[in-house]
């Protein structure tokens, strides 16, 4: 669709017809030039037809259109383009410690270790945010930002995939990743801001208490979902198959529950991967994706043609003119 953005200088138009009502001047008789040669000029004059004006008045009306054309702004306007608005800024953040390599989970009938379990969970999950803008944080000893905020979730989906335990190191540091967390989720729209933490165990590492960095959250406005992995039955291998134990005291589920009430999320506790495909649901639902009906539409503005074929109509005029000044 092609439109005008100033219209009203189509006013413009019948401004050299209008020119044309306005009273002549009046010529002033003066002194007479007297020419010696005077009787022999019009021997010299070129005759010229009474019609040969009009084809230079149509270019010359037309050249004025074009500009006046021009001046108006005409642009293309392209069909609505939807935009991706996300309805959350919504954060993962990753234990990948030392623990998360045990094996107490079970994918297609077999072992697996707490991180595979995880990966494939989230995994579902994070190709079903589609409409919102996800990051990752992986943490172990240390916490680090693997992915910024991105609408790319097929990305976010590989990095997570791509993780691996003892990366970051073998401890955990719980206050360090909510921290990292805090840190990029602070600028975004308030109540917008989401961080989920899945965890196996206590926090061993880092220098913020995760109460403390807990408390720093809810003062930047940021939601924390706390999802405590294990807890239940440890896989140990023996010669005999793996044998299947009840795990001991790393797991910490008080402080996970104390961190998800300061700032206003829900703590889940998944020993099972049933469970935790339980938990991912939950979050569906406590955090759902809100798609805004907002579009985008393409524009191209087309000025430069009809000024182009403007000035190209008057240059030609200026040439005809100075060509029949010679004759």
């Amino acid at each position: 669709m092609i439109t005008l953005d100033w219209p009203w200088v189509l006013l413009a138009l019948p401004l050299p017809f209008l020119a044309t009502l306005l009273p002549r001047a009046r010529s002033r008789v003066g002194a007479a030039l007297r020419l010696p040669f005077y009787a022999e000029l019009p021997a010299v004059t070129v005759a010229r037809s009474p019609g040969a004006s009009w084809p230079r008045l149509l270019l010359a009306v037309l050249a004025w259109t074009l500009l006046v054309l021009a001046a108006a702004r005409p642009q293309w306007i392209g069909e609505p383009i939807g935009l991706p608005v996300a309805g959350r800024d919504l954060m993962l953040a990753l234990d990948i410690s030392g623990s998360m390599e045990q094996e107490d989970y079970e994918l297609n009938g077999r072992a697996v270790t707490r991180l595979a379990a995880v990966q494939a969970v989230a995994t579902d999950f994070v190709k079903r945010r589609d409409q919102d803008r996800l990051g990752l944080i992986l943490f172990g000893t240390q916490a680090y930002l693997q992915t910024p905020l991105t609408f790319d979730g097929a990305t976010v989906a590989t990095l997570l995939n791509e993780a691996v335990v003892g990366l970051a190191g073998r401890e955990t540091a719980i206050g360090d990743a909510i921290a990292v967390a805090v840190k990029r989720l602070r600028e975004q729209p308030e109540g917008q801001r989401v961080l989920v933490l899945l965890t196996d165990g206590q926090n061993t590492a880092g220098t913020l208490d995760p109460l403390a960095a807990a408390k720093l959250a809810a003062q930047a406005g940021v939601r924390i979902h706390t999802i405590g992995i294990g807890g239940g039955e440890m896989g140990i291998r023996t010669p005999f198959g793996i044998r299947l134990m009840r795990q001991g005291s790393d797991y910490d589920p008080a402080t996970l529950k104390q961190i998800a009430e300061i700032t206003g999320g829900r703590f889940f506790s998944a020993t099972n991967r049933e469970e935790l495909e339980t938990v991912y649901a939950e979050l569906d639902r406590l955090e759902p994706n809100e798609r805004d009906e907002r579009t985008f539409r393409p524009q191209r503005a087309l000025f430069v043609w009809p000024a182009a074929a403007a000035l190209f109509l008057t240059v030609g005029l200026a040439v005809g003119s100075a060509r029949r000044g010679r004759v």
